[in-house]
This record gives C-alpha cells, structure tokens and sequence, in this order.
C-alpha cells in the first residue's frame, strides 16, 4: 500500500537533499580541482628546481643543494653513489614513491630527475605533511556540507510553512463551509495568485453544485407533491368504495389490495425523498416502530406474489424489536428483501425472524453465490433467475436507505440447505 506523504513534507524534503546535494557536488569539485591544481604546481615546481640544480652543479659545484623543505642529490652517471637501487632507473622527470621516514613509518615523496650534462639530479619532497593537510581540509568541507544541509532543512521547513499557509488557509475555510452548511465567497479572501485561481474555481464549482442541488431539492418536492395527491384520492375512494354493503368478497379483497398498493407507494415515495435529500427522519412525537408488526403488514401485502406457488410465509418474533425511524422507510426495506424471497422460492418457505437487535428473511428458493452476496446491492445488478422485469435498483434502495440510519443490511447463502438469508441489524 503507497504512502500518502503531506506536500509540506514532501517540499521539506526536496529543499533538504537539494541543499545537501548541491553542497556535496560543490565541495567534492573544490577538492578535486584543489588536488589537481597543487598537484601540477608542485611537479612544475619540482621539475623546476632539479633542473636549475642540474644546471647549477654543472656551472659551480661548489654550491650548496637542497631546502628545509627539499632534498636534492647529484651525482655523475659514471659514478656509483649510496643512493636506493629503485632511483638508479628513473626517467627525467616527477615520480610518487613511498619510503620508510626516519620515524619509521611509510611516507608519500615525490622525486624529481633530470638527466643532463652527465649528471644525474634528484629532488626529493615530503608530501605527507600536505596530504594531512588535504585531510584536516575534507573534514572541515564534510562538517560545511552537513552545516550547509541543516540550514536547507530549516529554510525548507520555513519557506514550506510560508508558501503553504495559503492552501491551509483554503482548507479551513472549507471545513467551516461543511460546519456552517453555508458557502461563502473564497477568492476574496486570498491575493491574485495560483491560490486565489484555485479559491475563484472553487467559487464557480460550488455556486453550479448549489444551483444543481436546489433544482434536485425542488423537483423533488413538486414530484412528492404531485404524486400525494392522487395516491391519497386512490386510499380515500378505496377506502369510501370498502365501506359499501353491496360488495362482494372478491370485489372487496381486490379494493384492499388496491389500498395496499397505494400505501406502498405513498411509503416508498416518501424514503426516495428521504434519500434524495440525505435528511435522516424519526416517528412523530419521539415514538419508536415496531419492526414486527410493520413486517407483519409487508408480509400481507406481498402474499399476491405468491399466487398458486406451493410456498409458506410465516412470521416469528423471537424478541419485541423498535427502532427509532419512520415505519415508510422500514417498510419499503421488508417489502424489498421480503418481496424479493417469495418471487425467487418457487417452493418451501419464507420465515421472517424478529429478534435481538436484527431480522432475518430466510428463504428456501435457489441461494446466491458467496461472492455475489455483496455485489446485488449495488445499482442495477440483478441476481440470477430475475427474470427481465426491475432494473436491480431495489436492494440497491435498500443499502442506501440502510446507511442513512446506521443499519447494517447483508446477505449470505444458507449452509444448511437451498436458499439465502438477507438480514437488517440495527444498530
């Protein structure tokens, strides 16, 4: 899983190892150029000076050799003197040789030859003392170089909390919009910067999402409105046509489902609001549902569906059970999962469980696949053997009206035999 790094951190930490970075390359090119340079100065300076000795020997002889700094020997190519075996070889020129010093440690000389008149010059120089010095010199370019990054750090971490206070600024106002539930005008508060483009954008997307939000809020409004009034025409003439002597039996089961139908509606007309405004409703008065007699009620009005099916529907309260929403919201939950069992068991039973602080519709039909437990209540997935009726936006209602109240809506197989368990556990 990636790492989410914040931007001030993120501009802390390149300012860092940009300092450091740029430090490192520049004390490692003034090293080399140093080394480089002192080298060539000294073999100039060398070849230089065994030279004019050469030059001097053949002139004077009798002129002293050498320096504090410097030994120097001459002698005639035909004679042998006591000088070291790997010397007698040498080219005309600057060698690097390591010897034994008189304190008994391996020293770093170079040695200067020249080969003229018959002579033979040799100028020997001491460089340990300069590479000391090249020593005490990196270690005083190492310390700048930490120095130099400990002092990007702290510029990163002042310019990072100078050019990000304006988006923290952003976002807080932000935060209070979300608290307050009001928008307000972001670009006036910010200069005319990328900032202040970014506040004006902002600006312009929240007055269109306003201005969208509040057509949706008002059809919404106009199309409850207008879909109340005939529903309650339907209930009050079913209800008015219930009351006549002269109806027969079958007449009058066929008006009460006629009144079942138009609850059904005005109740899921009411919860589609619901969710179109995510506004979270309780009972009138403070009272609290009866999750039993509201199943009771769903159970009735679904027993058409189970036309000459030979099928049980049966309801057991285990436990009273009263949850603090609308009986319209709980009941267009049942009438989904309840309505949704007895279309798919073409045989067997429905049981509907109450108890706890859950209910459970177990049915007996054809069952559903682990992995696609979670996936029919996503819009427009229909389980298999569905049929071509529905758009799959029923379980789908389900989960949203669920989540609005905090209710924990699931389905799973059965192990014990055929068929799937959907169950609501309010919490």
């Amino acid at each position: 899983m990636r790492s989410r790094r914040k931007l001030r951190f993120r501009l802390i930490v390149s300012f860092a190892l940009f300092g450091f970075g740029l430090s490192a390359l520049f004390a490692f090119a003034a090293l080399n150029i140093r080394s480089r340079v002192e080298d060539q100065l000294v073999t100039a300076a060398l070849q230089q000076d065994v030279d004019q000795a050469v030059e001097q020997t053949h002139t004077d002889p009798s002129k002293p050799l050498g320096s504090q700094m410097m030994e120097a020997w001459m002698r005639s190519e035909r004679t042998i003197y006591n000088m070291p075996m790997s010397w007698q070889n040498l080219d005309t020129g600057v060698h690097d040789i390591y010897e034994q010093g008189p304190d008994g440690k391996t020293r770093h000389y170079k040695l200067a030859v020249s080969r003229k008149y018959g002579l033979i010059g040799f100028i020997r120089y001491d460089v340990t003392r300069e590479e000391l010095g090249k020593q005490q010199l990196l270690f005083s370019v190492i310390s700048a170089v930490f120095l130099f990054g400990l002092l990007s750090l702290v510029l990163g971490f002042w310019l990072s909390r100078k050019v990000l206070k304006p988006v923290s600024e952003l976002a807080r106002r932000l935060r209070d919009f979300r608290k307050s539930g009001k928008a307000e005008p972001l670009a006036p508060h910010f200069a005319d910067d990328e900032v202040g483009e970014l506040a004006l954008a902002l600006d312009e997307y929240s007055q269109r999402l306003t201005a969208m939000v509040e057509r949706d809020r008002e059809f919404n409004s106009d199309v409850s409105h207008e879909l109340r009034t005939p529903l309650a025409v339907i209930a009050s003439t079913t209800e008015l046509l219930q009351g006549s002597p002269d109806l027969t039996d079958k007449l009058r089961e066929r008006l009460k489902r006629i009144e079942r139908a138009s609850r059904q509606a005005t109740e899921l007309i009411e919860a589609l609001l619901l969710l179109s405004r995510a506004e979270r409703r309780g009972p009138t008065r403070g009272e609290t549902t009866d999750v039993a007699k509201v199943a009771s009620d769903v159970i009735e009005s679904q027993r058409p569906q189970m036309r000459d099916k030979p099928l049980s529907v049966d309801l057991v309260v285990k436990q009273p059970v009263s949850v603090n929403a609308p009986a319209s919201v709980l009941a267009v939950a049942l009438t989904n999962l309840i309505g949704n069992a007895i279309k798919y068991t073409l045989e067997g039973s429905v049981t509907v469980e109450v108890g706890g602080d859950r209910i459970e519709v177990i049915d007996t039909g054809p069952g559903i696949k682990p992995e696609d437990a979670e996936r029919l209540f996503q819009r427009g997935v229909r389980g298999e053997g569905a049929g071509g009726s529905g758009a799959g936006l029923g379980l789908a209602i389900v989960r949203r009206l669920c989540d609005l109240y905090g209710w924990d809506v699931s389905m799973r197989p059965r192990t014990d035999t055929n068929g799937a368990i959907a169950s609501i556990v309010f919490s």
